[in-house]
């Protein structure tokens, strides 16, 4: 079976073709003018190229696509008609798709060649703040628009891909005041250095049990969950919910294999919230945004701060800036505290980490000696 690849040009003057294919262009010029050097001046090309090229195109493709009679003009064979005819069929039925492909890669590109725009690569926690924080971002302002490229991930992995350089910041969720000796600090304390790593205020948002309307089996608490047997959807390990999870629990004494549900897990608050809403679970722990989309109730467990990391080396670039800059703006902070169960917290301040995250203990330098005179 032969396969299609595709690609495509970037160029000033790379025209207005949707997708462009050499051989049916070459089949076609041939149809037209009869002849391979009819073809070859249609074209623009020489004699020996398209000869050559559809020599090339039959050897590769295993079939022969020109056919001469005695005293004849070339014609297209049975099998490069029927070449000619898939790629006409082909470029009609999709035209639509390509056009929008089309417009698509050419506003992705326009980014690169605005000198006032912006691009920022965030690996983050699943956050839907973030979602309209990109859509709000990409408008035309003051200091250009500003692009973020938000891959959700745990935020395990989104810390680790900062550490590797697969993005430039990371966004992860804490509860406020987490102990040392908590699972939010075994998890990002091996992952984050002071000194090295920054922390960038977004948002103080809310967690908690996320339940059908009416809340019809009363649940409260995460031990009214374990001992009702409600049907709990989890999330996956390696997130900053299901680390939340396991310290609340902990908290109340509670062992995961306790809670019905523990090992069935989703991948977003959003898959959390729908599978309650259709019925699949009788609960989840998630943010209070995705829970009102649905028409879903909502029992408030906990606040959180969902930070975003940088390396202190970017800091200070023009992106990172244009971020904070707009984090500190009343309009964006206004829509912010517009979501359910989010308000601004410290947005587009550069934070201490030891002060947010006090999982670190410095050891104090000793005072020095008084020197006495011998």
């Amino acid at each position: 079976m032969h396969r299609v690849q595709l690609h495509y040009t970037l160029s000033r003057d790379a025209g207005n073709a949707l997708i462009r294919n050499p051989l049916p262009e070459l089949l076609q010029a041939v149809a037209e003018h009869g002849s391979i050097s009819g073809a070859a001046r249609g074209l623009g090309l020489s004699y020996r190229h398209v000869w050559g090229a559809l020599k090339r195109w039959e050897e590769q493709l295993g079939g022969e696509l020109i056919v001469w009679g005695k005293g004849q003009s070339a014609q297209l064979s049975e099998f490069g008609t029927k070449l000619l005819w898939a790629e006409r069929q082909a470029q009609a039925r999709l035209a639509p798709q390509i056009a929008a492909l089309h417009a698509d890669l050419e506003r992705a590109f326009a980014v690169a060649f605005d000198p006032d725009a912006h691009v920022l690569t965030l690996y983050a926690s699943h956050d839907d703040a973030l979602a309209t924080l990109r859509a709000y971002a990409a408008q035309p302002g003051s200091a250009g628009p500003l692009h973020l490229d938000i891959r959700f991930v745990g935020s395990v992995d989104a810390i680790r891909a900062l550490n590797e350089g697969r993005c430039t910041l990371a966004g992860f969720h804490t509860v406020e005041h987490a102990g040392a000796d908590s699972h939010t600090a075994r998890t990002c304390k091996p992952l984050l250095q002071p000194g090295l790593h920054k922390l960038i205020g977004f948002a103080q948002r809310t967690q908690g049990l996320i339940v059908p309307p009416g809340n019809p089996r009363g649940l409260r608490t995460l031990a009214d969950v374990a001992g009702t047997g409600a049907r709990f959807v989890n999330r996956p390990l390696g997130t900053g919910t299901r680390v939340l999870l396991d310290d609340l629990l902990a908290q109340a004494g509670i062992a995961g294999d306790a809670v019905q549900g523990y090992g069935r897990h989703e991948s977003s608050h959003t898959a959390v919230a729908q599978a309650v809403a259709a019925g699949d679970a009788d609960v989840g722990l998630g943010i209070e945004l995705a829970a009102r989309a649905r028409g879903l109730d909502f029992v408030p467990l906990v606040h959180e701060r969902y930070h975003l990391a940088c390396l202190k080396a970017s800091l200070d670039q023009p992106a990172t800036l244009a971020l904070r800059a707009l984090l500190r703006t009343p309009q964006w902070q206004a829509q912010l505290a517009a979501l359910p169960g989010y308000a601004p917290l410290h947005c587009g301040d550069v934070l201490s980490m030891s002060t947010v995250l006090p999982w670190w203990q410095f050891a104090r330098r000793k005072a020095a000696r008084p020197q006495h005179p011998g």
